[in-house]
């Protein structure tokens, strides 16, 4: 199975949509393979963003990701990258599809509620940064027949 990253941002979790985010995930039939709540610091942060280091909005990203509470989640699923991408929307809610994440429960691009890896190697690269080799257990649902072929 492949895996990819999730965060659900402050935002995200100051106006309590953890479980209607997570449910997303797994009604589509992705599984949850590693998850937990943390309040990220300015170095973690620092580093997961640090390819935006010289952008204009790198300063406000900073503040309002070490804002408050995050969930990080290690989510798996065949194709998981794409097929949470499309789950996650747009980054510009305003562009974000209706029936997608940042479409339904997003205004604005800067409080967008969810991040998501955009490639497999961001996928490995982010999972690393949050995540040690034992937080993430991979299992089998109960519904997996009925979900690949």
């Amino acid at each position: 199975m492949d895996r990819t990253f999730v965060m659900i941002k402050p935002d995200g979790v100051a106006r309590g949509l953890i479980g209607e985010i997570v449910a997303r995930f797994e009604s589509k039939g992705l599984t949850i393979a590693g998850m937990k709540m943390l309040h990220i610091d300015e170095q973690l942060a620092g580093t997961h963003y640090e390819m935006h280091r010289e952008k204009p909005f790198y300063g406000p990203l900073m503040e309002y990701i070490t804002s408050g509470p995050s969930v990080a989640m290690a989510v798996e699923g065949d194709g998981a990258v794409g097929i949470v991408r499309n789950i996650v929307g747009a980054t510009d809610p305003k562009e974000a599809s209706p029936g997608t994440i940042r479409g339904d429960l997003a205004m604005e691009i800067g409080r967008n509620v969810v991040h998501a890896s955009d490639s497999d190697e961001f996928a490995v690269r982010e999972l690393g940064l949050f995540f040690d080799d034992d937080e993430i257990l991979g299992y089998d649902t109960s519904d997996r027949q009925w979900l690949y072929e």
